[in-house]
Protein backbone atom coordinates (compact mmCIF):
# COMPACT_ATOMS: atom_id res chain seq x y z
CA UNK A 1 0.00 0.00 0.00
CA UNK A 2 1.91 3.27 -1.12
CA UNK A 3 0.73 6.93 -0.07
CA UNK A 4 0.71 8.45 3.26
CA UNK A 5 -1.50 6.93 6.01
CA UNK A 6 -1.85 7.63 9.47
CA UNK A 7 -1.94 4.76 12.50
CA UNK A 8 -5.66 3.96 11.95
CA UNK A 9 -5.15 3.73 8.34
CA UNK A 10 -6.89 6.63 6.77
CA UNK A 11 -4.75 7.77 3.69
CA UNK A 12 -3.97 11.52 4.36
CA UNK A 13 -3.46 13.47 0.74
CA UNK A 14 -4.43 16.93 1.88
CA UNK A 15 -2.74 19.37 3.83
CA UNK A 16 -3.32 22.93 5.24
CA UNK A 17 -0.82 25.48 5.34
CA UNK A 18 -1.06 28.54 7.02
CA UNK A 19 1.11 31.23 5.67
CA UNK A 20 0.86 34.38 8.54
CA UNK A 21 -0.54 34.14 12.01
CA UNK A 22 -1.87 37.73 11.06
CA UNK A 23 -5.63 39.09 9.98
CA UNK A 24 -7.28 42.14 9.88
CA UNK A 25 -10.13 41.35 11.51
CA UNK A 26 -10.71 40.17 14.95
CA UNK A 27 -13.53 37.48 14.83
CA UNK A 28 -15.10 36.14 18.48
CA UNK A 29 -15.01 32.97 17.74
CA UNK A 30 -11.06 32.66 16.18
CA UNK A 31 -9.29 35.34 19.09
CA UNK A 32 -10.05 34.03 22.52
CA UNK A 33 -7.04 36.47 24.01
CA UNK A 34 -4.36 38.97 22.94
CA UNK A 35 -1.39 37.24 21.93
CA UNK A 36 2.08 38.51 20.35
CA UNK A 37 2.97 37.23 16.95
CA UNK A 38 5.56 35.72 14.86
CA UNK A 39 8.27 37.47 13.92
CA UNK A 40 9.25 38.26 10.04
CA UNK A 41 12.61 35.06 11.07
CA UNK A 42 9.65 33.09 12.40
CA UNK A 43 7.68 32.69 9.90
CA UNK A 44 8.49 29.75 6.88
CA UNK A 45 9.81 31.49 3.55
CA UNK A 46 7.63 30.59 0.64
CA UNK A 47 11.15 28.77 -0.78
CA UNK A 48 10.77 27.00 2.44
CA UNK A 49 6.96 26.19 1.95
CA UNK A 50 7.50 25.22 -1.51
CA UNK A 51 10.03 22.56 -0.35
CA UNK A 52 7.45 20.58 2.00
CA UNK A 53 5.31 20.60 -0.38
CA UNK A 54 7.68 18.87 -3.02
CA UNK A 55 8.34 16.02 -0.37
CA UNK A 56 4.53 16.21 1.12
CA UNK A 57 3.41 15.66 -3.19
CA UNK A 58 5.90 12.90 -3.56
CA UNK A 59 4.16 10.69 -0.33
CA UNK A 60 1.13 11.63 -1.56
CA UNK A 61 -0.26 14.73 -1.04
CA UNK A 62 -2.22 15.77 -3.58
CA UNK A 63 -4.09 19.29 -2.64
CA UNK A 64 -3.31 22.28 -0.82
CA UNK A 65 -4.86 24.55 0.68
CA UNK A 66 -3.98 28.20 1.76
CA UNK A 67 -4.77 29.41 5.02
CA UNK A 68 -4.24 32.53 8.03
CA UNK A 69 -4.87 33.94 9.60
CA UNK A 70 -5.60 36.04 6.92
CA UNK A 71 -3.33 34.67 4.21
CA UNK A 72 -4.37 37.52 1.85
CA UNK A 73 -2.11 39.95 4.57
CA UNK A 74 1.18 38.35 3.52
CA UNK A 75 2.83 40.15 0.83
CA UNK A 76 2.80 38.35 -2.68
CA UNK A 77 0.83 35.67 -1.94
CA UNK A 78 0.24 34.71 -5.91
CA UNK A 79 4.21 34.61 -5.64
CA UNK A 80 3.88 31.27 -3.53
CA UNK A 81 1.16 29.62 -5.48
CA UNK A 82 3.10 30.24 -8.80
CA UNK A 83 5.57 28.31 -6.76
CA UNK A 84 3.42 25.45 -5.80
CA UNK A 85 1.12 25.11 -9.21
CA UNK A 86 3.90 23.13 -11.17
CA UNK A 87 4.36 20.97 -8.10
CA UNK A 88 4.58 17.43 -9.44
CA UNK A 89 0.88 15.26 -7.88
CA UNK A 90 -0.33 18.55 -6.82
CA UNK A 91 -3.77 18.89 -8.37
CA UNK A 92 -5.76 21.92 -6.50
CA UNK A 93 -4.07 24.91 -4.65
CA UNK A 94 -7.20 26.47 -2.71
CA UNK A 95 -7.76 29.22 -0.60
CA UNK A 96 -9.65 30.48 2.65
CA UNK A 97 -9.97 33.96 2.99
CA UNK A 98 -12.17 36.14 5.04
CA UNK A 99 -12.62 38.30 1.51
CA UNK A 100 -11.46 41.22 2.79
CA UNK A 101 -8.88 41.90 0.35
CA UNK A 102 -10.23 39.74 -2.58
CA UNK A 103 -11.21 42.05 -4.77
CA UNK A 104 -7.89 43.46 -5.56
CA UNK A 105 -5.91 39.92 -5.84
CA UNK A 106 -8.71 37.42 -7.03
CA UNK A 107 -7.61 37.66 -10.95
CA UNK A 108 -4.04 37.42 -9.81
CA UNK A 109 -3.99 34.15 -7.75
CA UNK A 110 -6.55 32.91 -10.83
CA UNK A 111 -3.50 33.58 -12.88
CA UNK A 112 -1.11 32.28 -10.92
CA UNK A 113 -2.96 29.02 -10.33
CA UNK A 114 -5.26 29.09 -7.63
CA UNK A 115 -8.15 26.88 -8.49
CA UNK A 116 -11.20 27.75 -6.00
CA UNK A 117 -11.63 29.70 -2.43
CA UNK A 118 -13.88 29.48 0.13
CA UNK A 119 -14.64 32.89 1.75
CA UNK A 120 -15.91 33.21 5.49
CA UNK A 121 -19.14 35.24 5.98
CA UNK A 122 -21.00 35.13 9.19
CA UNK A 123 -23.55 37.51 8.59
CA UNK A 124 -24.90 40.53 5.83
CA UNK A 125 -25.70 42.64 8.41
CA UNK A 126 -23.31 45.60 9.02
CA UNK A 127 -23.72 46.02 12.30
CA UNK A 128 -23.50 42.53 13.29
CA UNK A 129 -20.55 41.91 10.78
CA UNK A 130 -18.84 44.58 13.03
CA UNK A 131 -19.73 43.08 16.53
CA UNK A 132 -18.54 39.61 14.83
CA UNK A 133 -15.21 40.70 13.24
CA UNK A 134 -14.34 43.85 15.26
CA UNK A 135 -14.58 45.57 11.52
CA UNK A 136 -16.72 47.51 8.87
CA UNK A 137 -15.80 45.79 6.10
CA UNK A 138 -18.76 43.55 4.91
CA UNK A 139 -18.86 46.04 1.61
CA UNK A 140 -14.99 44.75 1.22
CA UNK A 141 -16.26 40.91 1.50
CA UNK A 142 -19.21 40.76 -0.64
CA UNK A 143 -17.01 42.70 -3.48
CA UNK A 144 -14.73 40.03 -2.59
CA UNK A 145 -17.23 37.43 -3.34
CA UNK A 146 -18.47 38.98 -6.96
CA UNK A 147 -14.22 39.38 -7.55
CA UNK A 148 -13.78 35.58 -7.24
CA UNK A 149 -16.48 34.47 -9.72
CA UNK A 150 -15.54 36.87 -11.73
CA UNK A 151 -11.71 35.37 -11.85
CA UNK A 152 -13.99 32.00 -12.19
CA UNK A 153 -12.43 30.79 -8.80
CA UNK A 154 -15.22 28.27 -8.96
CA UNK A 155 -16.79 26.64 -6.89
CA UNK A 156 -16.67 30.08 -4.71
CA UNK A 157 -17.86 28.71 -0.95
CA UNK A 158 -19.28 30.86 1.80
CA UNK A 159 -18.50 29.71 5.26
CA UNK A 160 -20.78 31.11 8.26
CA UNK A 161 -19.83 29.95 11.69
CA UNK A 162 -23.57 29.75 13.62
CA UNK A 163 -23.63 31.32 16.61
CA UNK A 164 -26.75 31.02 19.14
CA UNK A 165 -28.26 34.37 19.67
CA UNK A 166 -25.39 35.96 17.40
CA UNK A 167 -26.42 35.27 13.88
CA UNK A 168 -28.79 31.85 13.96
CA UNK A 169 -31.40 34.15 12.83
CA UNK A 170 -29.90 34.41 9.70
CA UNK A 171 -29.89 30.80 8.71
CA UNK A 172 -32.58 31.67 5.99
CA UNK A 173 -31.34 34.20 4.32
CA UNK A 174 -28.02 32.65 3.92
CA UNK A 175 -29.82 29.68 2.89
CA UNK A 176 -31.78 31.12 0.33
CA UNK A 177 -28.89 32.93 -1.76
CA UNK A 178 -28.47 29.00 -2.61
CA UNK A 179 -31.60 29.76 -4.44
CA UNK A 180 -31.32 33.12 -5.90
CA UNK A 181 -27.90 33.29 -6.63
CA UNK A 182 -26.79 29.96 -6.89
CA UNK A 183 -23.98 30.35 -3.89
CA UNK A 184 -22.24 27.77 -2.11
CA UNK A 185 -23.37 28.04 1.34
CA UNK A 186 -21.36 25.86 4.27
CA UNK A 187 -22.91 26.43 7.40
CA UNK A 188 -19.98 25.32 10.30
CA UNK A 189 -20.95 24.03 13.84
CA UNK A 190 -19.24 26.26 16.46
CA UNK A 191 -16.08 24.59 18.36
CA UNK A 192 -16.20 25.96 22.03
CA UNK A 193 -12.19 26.01 22.60
CA UNK A 194 -13.46 27.42 26.59
CA UNK A 195 -15.35 24.55 28.60
CA UNK A 196 -17.86 27.17 30.34
CA UNK A 197 -21.79 27.39 30.27
CA UNK A 198 -21.71 30.59 27.81
CA UNK A 199 -19.78 29.09 24.96
CA UNK A 200 -21.36 25.18 25.12
CA UNK A 201 -24.74 27.86 24.70
CA UNK A 202 -23.29 29.00 21.06
CA UNK A 203 -23.10 25.69 19.58
CA UNK A 204 -26.62 25.76 17.24
CA UNK A 205 -26.29 21.57 16.30
CA UNK A 206 -26.00 20.56 12.46
CA UNK A 207 -29.30 18.85 13.11
CA UNK A 208 -31.14 21.77 14.45
CA UNK A 209 -29.93 23.78 11.48
CA UNK A 210 -31.13 21.64 8.90
CA UNK A 211 -34.29 21.39 10.35
CA UNK A 212 -34.98 25.25 10.20
CA UNK A 213 -33.94 25.18 6.50
CA UNK A 214 -36.01 22.37 5.51
CA UNK A 215 -39.24 23.61 7.66
CA UNK A 216 -39.41 26.93 5.23
CA UNK A 217 -37.39 25.81 2.17
CA UNK A 218 -38.21 22.49 1.48
CA UNK A 219 -36.33 19.11 1.49
CA UNK A 220 -32.71 19.32 1.71
CA UNK A 221 -31.75 16.35 -1.13
CA UNK A 222 -28.18 14.91 -0.50
CA UNK A 223 -25.93 15.87 -3.82
CA UNK A 224 -21.91 15.26 -4.69
CA UNK A 225 -19.56 17.98 -3.82
CA UNK A 226 -18.78 20.68 -6.35
CA UNK A 227 -15.46 19.97 -5.15
CA UNK A 228 -13.29 19.59 -2.07
CA UNK A 229 -11.81 17.31 0.05
CA UNK A 230 -13.53 18.27 3.32
CA UNK A 231 -15.74 17.28 5.89
CA UNK A 232 -18.73 19.10 3.99
CA UNK A 233 -21.73 16.85 3.54
CA UNK A 234 -23.65 18.55 0.87
CA UNK A 235 -27.40 19.06 0.18
CA UNK A 236 -29.73 21.14 -2.09
CA UNK A 237 -33.08 22.52 -2.10
CA UNK A 238 -35.39 22.11 -4.84
CA UNK A 239 -34.55 23.93 -7.79
CA UNK A 240 -31.29 25.16 -6.63
CA UNK A 241 -28.34 25.78 -8.70
CA UNK A 242 -26.12 26.35 -5.27
CA UNK A 243 -25.86 23.85 -2.67
CA UNK A 244 -25.88 23.70 0.85
CA UNK A 245 -22.96 22.62 2.95
CA UNK A 246 -22.78 21.33 7.01
CA UNK A 247 -19.88 20.82 8.70
CA UNK A 248 -20.54 19.39 12.13
CA UNK A 249 -17.30 18.81 14.21
CA UNK A 250 -19.25 18.28 17.41
CA UNK A 251 -22.71 16.58 16.63
CA UNK A 252 -21.41 15.11 13.40
CA UNK A 253 -17.51 13.75 13.97
CA UNK A 254 -16.04 13.80 10.84
CA UNK A 255 -12.54 12.23 12.13
CA UNK A 256 -13.15 8.59 10.73
CA UNK A 257 -12.89 10.24 7.01
CA UNK A 258 -10.29 12.58 7.77
CA UNK A 259 -7.55 13.27 5.39
CA UNK A 260 -5.48 16.31 6.34
CA UNK A 261 -2.50 17.49 8.35
CA UNK A 262 -1.36 21.28 8.79
CA UNK A 263 1.56 22.91 8.10
CA UNK A 264 1.59 26.14 10.95
CA UNK A 265 3.21 29.48 9.67
CA UNK A 266 5.85 29.19 12.10
CA UNK A 267 7.08 25.67 10.44
CA UNK A 268 5.42 22.79 12.57
CA UNK A 269 3.71 20.16 11.41
CA UNK A 270 0.28 19.65 12.86
CA UNK A 271 -2.08 16.17 12.83
CA UNK A 272 -4.94 17.81 14.17
CA UNK A 273 -6.64 20.57 14.50
CA UNK A 274 -7.46 20.30 18.02
CA UNK A 275 -4.86 18.44 19.44
CA UNK A 276 -1.46 20.16 20.26
CA UNK A 277 0.88 17.16 19.03
CA UNK A 278 3.18 18.94 16.96
CA UNK A 279 6.32 18.04 14.77
CA UNK A 280 9.12 20.76 14.12
CA UNK A 281 10.02 21.10 10.84
CA UNK A 282 11.33 24.30 10.28
CA UNK A 283 14.43 23.72 12.02
CA UNK A 284 15.70 20.62 9.55
CA UNK A 285 14.39 22.44 6.61
CA UNK A 286 16.93 25.11 8.05
CA UNK A 287 20.04 23.08 8.58
CA UNK A 288 19.84 21.45 4.87
CA UNK A 289 17.76 18.14 5.92
CA UNK A 290 17.66 15.55 3.26
CA UNK A 291 14.14 14.40 1.49
CA UNK A 292 14.70 11.34 3.69
CA UNK A 293 14.90 13.09 6.27
CA UNK A 294 12.18 15.56 5.36
CA UNK A 295 9.88 12.33 4.46
CA UNK A 296 10.37 10.91 8.16
CA UNK A 297 8.88 13.93 9.90
CA UNK A 298 5.75 14.17 7.38
CA UNK A 299 5.56 10.35 8.37
CA UNK A 300 6.07 10.80 12.07
CA UNK A 301 3.37 13.80 11.84
CA UNK A 302 0.89 11.55 10.41
CA UNK A 303 1.17 8.64 13.02
CA UNK A 304 0.65 11.21 15.34
CA UNK A 305 -2.68 11.91 14.39
CA UNK A 306 -5.62 10.55 17.11
CA UNK A 307 -8.51 8.54 16.02
CA UNK A 308 -10.84 11.27 16.94
CA UNK A 309 -10.50 14.81 18.81
CA UNK A 310 -11.81 15.09 22.17
CA UNK A 311 -13.72 18.68 21.89
CA UNK A 312 -17.02 18.33 23.64
CA UNK A 313 -16.04 15.67 25.93
CA UNK A 314 -13.05 17.58 27.90
CA UNK A 315 -11.52 20.87 27.64
CA UNK A 316 -8.62 21.43 24.85
CA UNK A 317 -5.62 22.78 26.24
CA UNK A 318 -5.69 25.58 23.85
CA UNK A 319 -1.75 26.31 23.10
CA UNK A 320 -2.34 28.07 19.77
CA UNK A 321 -5.37 29.91 19.01
CA UNK A 322 -7.21 29.32 15.62
CA UNK A 323 -5.39 31.78 14.24
CA UNK A 324 -2.21 30.78 15.06
CA UNK A 325 -2.90 26.73 13.59
CA UNK A 326 -4.68 27.41 10.55
CA UNK A 327 -7.93 26.36 11.20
Amino acid sequence: MTGLFDAFHRRINYMRISVTDRCNLRCIYCTVQSMPHLSHDDILRYEEIHRVVQVAAGLGVRSIRLTGGEPLVRPDLSKLVELLSPVDSIEEISLTTNGTMLDKYAAELKAAGLKRVNISLDTLKPDRFQRITGSDKLKDVLSGIEAAKRAQLNPVKINMVVLRGINDDELLDLARLSLSDGWHVRFIEYMPFVRSAAEANRLVAIGEIMAVIQGTLGELRPCWPKSGNGPAKYYQLPNATGTIGFIGAITDCFCADCNRFRLTADGRLRPCLLEDDEVDIKEPLRRGASIEELQQLIQEAATLKREQHRLGEEPISGKRQMWQIGG
